[in-house]
């Protein structure tokens, strides 16, 4: 059991250390697309599905909310939050539906959406991302390592360097706290 406990810290060890050493640049990006953005008074939604869904509330709430800092509050949204939306477009249109619907109905130009997908193939983030561009919103997406179908409908693929699900979402975490302080220095400072 020992084994496998320190074998799990070693391999998230080495994916961030493979991260941080290949991902600096992308992660500067989209923390200026999110600065852009929100000083333009645009909103940034967030999309993603299971451990990715609880990513995307975890980093609206570190908008909203606050980092590490008192301010204003920013314009974040999850569209994994309302459960009647959610069971209402997955009754009416597919699960499949589920978030696209959603950026139909709340972004535009102006505003970014954040998708966050492991495999970058969840057929509903895709969607999702396909409206916004089409709906003139600016789209960022977090997987692992091959950027899946998702990478094609975005403006910055942001691809953790790993195939392992948990290693991934380990990354994607430790990403949305670096981008949540860059904002907040950029934006309060």
């Amino acid at each position: 059991m020992r084994h496998r406990i320190a074998k799990a810290f070693a391999e998230s060890i080495e994916t961030k250390q493979r991260a941080a050493a290949q991902m600096t640049e992308v992660i500067e990006k989209a923390a200026k697309m999110l600065i852009e953005t929100l000083s333009q008074g645009g909103t940034v939604a967030f999309c993603g599905n299971g451990g990715s869904a609880s990513d995307a509330q975890h980093l609206a709430g570190e908008l909203v909310g606050r980092f590490s800092h008192e301010r204003r509050a920013f314009r974040g949204i999850a569209l994994t939050t309302d459960t009647s939306i959610l069971t209402a477009v997955g009754n009416d249109y597919g699960f499949d539906s589920v978030f696209e619907r959603q950026v139909d109905g709340l972004l535009g130009k102006g505003d970014l959406l954040v998708c966050l997908s492991t495999s970058g193939n969840s057929e509903n983030v895709v969607r999702a991302a396909r409206r916004a561009g089409e709906l003139g919103a600016r789209r960022i997406a977090l997987t692992g390592a091959s950027g899946g179908r998702l990478a094609e409908h975005v403006e910055l693929c942001l691809m953790v360097p790993s195939t392992s699900t948990p290693r991934i979402q380990e990354v994607h975490g430790v990403i949305g706290h670096i981008v949540c302080d860059l904002v907040e220095d950029a934006l309060i400072s």
